[in-house]
């Protein structure tokens, strides 16, 4: 299956305490938990380009699987790291967080954040 799609925030879990273990400001997630952001996916090959729109903040990476690159973590730093392709999962490691994003079927797409113990899941349908 191809990630390549628009996909809509449809629900999440464990938003605030993830946030806060990441250091993200009170005032940022109260604004940040309501807003359904819009994940878009171009693949081509081992090339993909994922942009995240979520509100006015937009974060676009570029990556090549198994080659490192710098990558925008969801707290805007700048981090080296390396994506990996198992089936239909995308993973990487950036700075103690785990991530997985999952093509589930067709339309659904489940990204898994792990930092600490803290795990923040998002379920995005696509659209």
């Amino acid at each position: 299956m191809s990630f390549t799609g628009k996909y809509q925030l449809e629900s999440q879990e464990n938003f605030e305490p993830f946030m806060k273990a990441l250091g993200i400001p009170d005032d940022l997630i109260q604004k940040g938990k309501d807003l359904k952001s819009i994940s878009e996916i171009e693949e081509a090959g081992d090339n993909f380009k994922v942009t995240i729109t979520t509100g006015s903040n937009v974060i676009t990476n570029s990556f090549t699987i198994g080659q490192e690159t710098e990558l925008q973590s969801i707290t805007g730093e700048k981090i080296k790291g390396v994506v990996h392709r198992e089936g239909n999962k995308l993973k990487v490691s950036l700075k103690g967080i785990e991530s997985t994003t999952e093509l589930v079927d067709a339309n659904t797409l489940v990204n898994t954040m792990t930092a600490g113990g803290n795990v923040y899941k998002r379920t995005s349908k696509r659209m």
